[in-house]
């Protein structure tokens, strides 16, 4: 019977194979790194606001409770936005015509909220609850980053279902005390309150119920 292919195509085969197999490996390899890499978590996202308002100014600087300006965080699902009456509380006094202030001055005078650009944006699938969160000992800081050090805020954690699900069935790291929910550079292990303890005053007996797809899928 006549040969066919001649010998070389048995070279040019493995030659295929080899690449092919690298092909996917390269493209496998690339689609981790992204789905990983702050492109594709939206980590370091600092979008442009109608007002440059710094936390690092307010929160840093003057030492502002979170919970002045979001008022509704431990009662509610929503953290809250600050009404323009509660930025005027201060503006009418301190640096009332500065220009980066004229969208404040004009939400007032036309009695119109000011359009903020949403930073941590969650799937609309995802349910989470702020309330739930901070009255079980869980901190700003823990999802939100270190906010006194953000001239402008940006989003420094990635949000991803696997980061949520490390803190879910491993809580007792993360939790805090009440009267610590809102402090910057919180050191659980100087606080001389084990984590494990925190989980029986905040009344965690089953962690494994954390991780339940009902938690945040309804």
């Amino acid at each position: 019977m006549p040969q066919i292919f001649r010998p070389r195509a048995n070279g040019l085969v493995a030659i295929g194979l080899f690449g092919t197999a690298v092909s996917v490996a390269v493209v496998a390899v690339a689609a981790v790194i992204v789905g990983r890499s702050p492109y594709s978590s939206a980590v370091n996202y600092t979008p442009e606001q109608p007002v440059p308002f710094s936390h690092q100014h307010h929160v840093g600087a003057l030492g502002i409770d979170c919970r002045y300006c979001h008022t509704s965080v431990e009662q509610s699902s929503f953290a809250g936005i600050p009404s323009t009456h509660t930025c005027m509380t201060c503006h009418s006094q301190i640096f009332t015509d500065q220009k980066m202030l004229a969208p404040v001055r004009q939400s007032l005078m036309r009695d119109a909220p000011i359009h903020w650009v949403r930073v941590h944006d969650l799937a609309d699938f995802v349910y989470f609850n702020h309330r739930i969160h901070v009255q079980n000992g869980v901190g700003c800081e823990s999802c939100h980053g270190r906010v006194d050090k953000m001239p402008l805020m940006q989003q420094a954690k990635p949000l991803s279902m696997q980061w949520c699900l490390g803190c879910h069935r491993n809580p007792a790291p993360n939790l805090r005390p009440l009267g610590k929910i809102t402090a910057m550079g919180y050191q659980p292990a100087q606080d001389g309150i084990p984590g494990e303890v925190l989980m029986q005053r905040y009344g965690i007996d089953h962690p494994n119920r954390l991780s339940e797809c009902y938690t945040c899928h309804r």
